[in-house]
This record gives structure tokens, sequence and C-alpha cells, in this order.
């Protein structure tokens, strides 16, 4: 196997890529000096994918929406125990989490980390569906989409998301709807686990205190050769227009909250980064505390100090999201519409804008002295088909025109939505 070094041409730091004889990408990045180990083995299949096709398929396969969901809860079971069982037996702590583009299973510990690679790597190509276990999950997934539906920040959310966006599946709740769910069974469980959990689909991420040769020790040992079926995902047409441009729903909150969001254009790869990076500055610009509408709005009691925004993107969907707290969120949409005018006019503020991007770059370059950062910026840029250091070296090359051009050709009034969850009048 070709041990890849990885390098940031701007900080000089590196980890190991190796694409192992079974198909698996593995990222390793040995941080000397570190007590603690963080891994990752993650496949590209989230809530988004719900159509796909393998080379062997005539047609594309459409499956219920949450089922990517519904496979994480189930993958921690097996026919001797829970997993979480034999992670206490080794001091670790375990976890997953399914998000619109991918599903990751995760340790992270202090010591005995080959055992607990041996656990990750064993589970994980180790499903057990049955017909009880399943609806004995639909149960407890129903509550939990019942538990989220009732979240005010969850609905503010995923509310404006339905506003932006007609077809494609990032406006659907990432655990899917109790009628979705009810359709799940075992067959269909098995045939997405076998499209998308082939390692060639999958990465694993390590960090810490480890050794490459025992990491790749460990592979060899566990790791099941897999053909790559040539795995195709395709989404609905997306039209580039919003659907509605605003929602508004009462819930027993103590404050009125929204959500202010700029559909733009999406794209994928190098584009992609650089674009979000571009959109992060551009957001953290509109939003700095020392330009006049933050002081404006903040002095006239419109918003607080919950103020914020962010880029929100991924296959076919690309967004820069203002949120907060206040009782007039129409004035707040106004006010960031008129100063995305004034800036599409002037261009940003040189000053402001070279402060934000030294603060951005430096709070990317001190994630580098995490494991829990490392790993995750790992296993992340896999997915999103960039190399692990590719945002250092892109932010560092950054200039005031490019965020103007963001501004300008991505942040249209024609393309924006506000959804508001208001309070009632009744105790929270």
């Amino acid at each position: 196997m070709e041990r890849n070094i990885l390098t940031s041409r701007v900080t000089g730091d590196s980890c190991i890529h190796v694409k192992h004889p079974s198909g698996l990408d593995i990222y390793i990045c040995e941080m000397k000096g570190f007590s603690t180990v963080e891994a990752l083995f993650g496949t590209k299949y989230g809530s988004i994918n719900t159509m796909f096709k393998t080379r062997g398929d005539k047609d594309y396969t459409t499956v219920p929406e949450g089922i990517a969901h519904f496979l994480e809860h189930k993958l921690f079971e097996n026919e001797d125990c829970g997993v979480f069982e034999l992670y206490a037996k080794t001091g670790a702590s375990g976890n997953a989490f399914t998000s619109f583009d991918k599903t990751c299973y995760l340790f992270g510990c202090s010591k005995n980390y080959t055992d607990n690679l041996r656990i990750l790597l064993d589970f994980v190509q180790k499903p057990y569906f049955t017909k009880e276990n399943v609806d004995k999950e639909m149960g407890i997934i129903g509550q939990e989409i019942q538990m989220t539906n009732d979240n005010p920040e969850w609905r503010v959310f995923f509310n404006m998301l339905r506003c932006m966006y007609h077809a494609h599946p990032v406006r659907i709740d990432i655990a899917g709807t109790k009628d979705s769910i009810a359709q799940i069974d075992a067959p269909l469980l098995y045939k997405c686990y076998d499209t998308f959990y082939n390692l060639n689909n999958m990465a694993l991420s390590i960090a810490g205190n480890v050794s490459a040769d025992e990491v790749l020790a460990v592979c060899d040992e566990l790791l099941k050769p897999c053909e790559d079926k040539g795995l195709e995902t395709v989404f609905p047409d997306e039209p580039d227009t919003i659907v509605q441009p605003e929602i508004r729903e009462k819930q027993h909150i103590g404050t009125t909250i929204f959500h202010i969001g700029f559909k733009c254009r999406p794209c994928s790869g190098e584009e992609r980064l650089k674009k979000s990076m571009a959109g992060s500055l551009a957001s953290a610009i509109l939003t700095d505390a020392s330009t006049d509408m933050y002081v404006k709005l903040l002095e006239s009691e419109v918003i607080n100090s919950t103020f914020g925004a962010e880029v929100f993107c991924g296959d076919g969907y690309f967004s820069v999201i203002f949120s907060g707290e206040s009782d007039e969120p129409e004035r707040v949409r106004e006010a960031v519409l008129n100063e995305v005018e004034r800036i599409s006019r002037e261009g940003v503020d040189e000053n402001i804008f070279r402060r934000i991007k030294r603060s951005t770059y430096g709070l990317l370059i001190r994630e580098l002295n995490n494991v829990d950062a490392v790993a995750n910026l790992m296993i992340n840029s896999h997915i999103d088909g960039v190399a692990p250091y590719d945002a250092i070296d892109t932010i560092s090359a950054l200039t005031a025109d490019d965020i103007n051009n963001f501004i300008r050709n991505e942040l249209r009034s024609d393309r924006v939505v506000l959804s508001v969850i208001e309070k009632d009048g009744g105790s929270p």
C-alpha cells in the first residue's frame, strides 16, 4: 500500500492518506505529544441520497426519506450485544450521526485505541436487520421525529429550507417523517447497506496518539475487500427560484426567532470550497459587531447577541443563513438587504475584511491542534471531494474582490426567504 503524505503548503501540517486494497480511503494524522485518539468510520450516505443506482441496475431506486438515519440506528445492534457495551469494556466513548450528506460512526479514547478500532471496523461491517428489531426501532425513531417537530430551532430551519427548495431532498428532515419511515423494512435496509456501505464509498479518519503502522495492521486484519459497484446518486431538478418568500408559525417560546436564507447557486469540489470560504467571510463581515448596521439594530433592540450568520452547503444546495432572536425580523431582513446593496455598490471595508480573514484563518490553524477537529477535518474533506488542508490554503488566497463578487452575485434579493417562529403569548 502506498502512503501519500498530504501537506499544507501554507502551514506545513501533514497527514497520511492510504487507498487500502479493500477499497477504503484511510486518513491518519499522527499527533505526537497528544494523549487522546478520535476515529470516524463514515460513508458518503446522508438523508439527501434517496435516489441511486449501481453499475448493475437498469433503473434508479428511490427509497423512503429518513432511511439513512434509520440504518445508522440499526447498525449499533448486533446478534450478540450492543456496541456501547463493547466500548464500555475498553473505556471508549462511542457515538454516531447522520447528516444531509454522510453517516459516521466514531469513538474517542485515551487508551486501547487499537481494540476500539477493531470494534468500530467490525460492527459497521456486520449489519443485522430483522423484522422484529426494525419494528422496534420504528417507534423509537417516530418519537424522535415528534421531538424535533416540537423543537422551534429545528422548525425554523426546515421551514426555511422548504421555502427555498422545490424538490431537493435537503428540504426534508434528516430523520424523515412518520409516514416515510413506515415504509422501511429489513430487505430495504440491506439494499441500502450493500449499496452505500461498500468500502469504495467510505473513509476511515483517525487522529491523535496513534501509529500509522498499527492502524494499518488493524485495517489489514478486519477490512473485507469490496468490488466497486459504480454507485451513482442523483437529485431532482431544482429551479434557481425560491418556493415562497416567507413562512411563519407560532409556538410556546419566550422570544421570536428567525432565519433569513439566501438561496445561492450550488457547486461542488474545489469550487464549492472556495465559494463556501468566501461566503463565510462575507457573512461574518455583514454581521460584524463594528458595522453601522449591527450597531443600529442592537441599539434599537431589534437584535441581540444571538445574531449571526453561516454558510450551509452540500451536493445540489448552497445557502447563506442569518439567524437570531427578534420581535421585528422584517426589520432585520430589510437591514441585511440594504447592507448587501450598499456593499455591492461600494465594496467591503478593507480593514474589516483583513481582520475577519485573519480571525478565520487563525481559527482554522488552532483547530489543527485539536484531535477531534483534525479527525473531522480529514473525513469531511474527503466527503466534500477536497484535500484536508485545502481550506487553509484557499482562505489564505482569498481577496476582497472575491468577497465583493460573492455578495453581488449570490446574495440576491429575489432569492431570500424569511422563516419565523413567533412567541404566541403563552408560557414557554
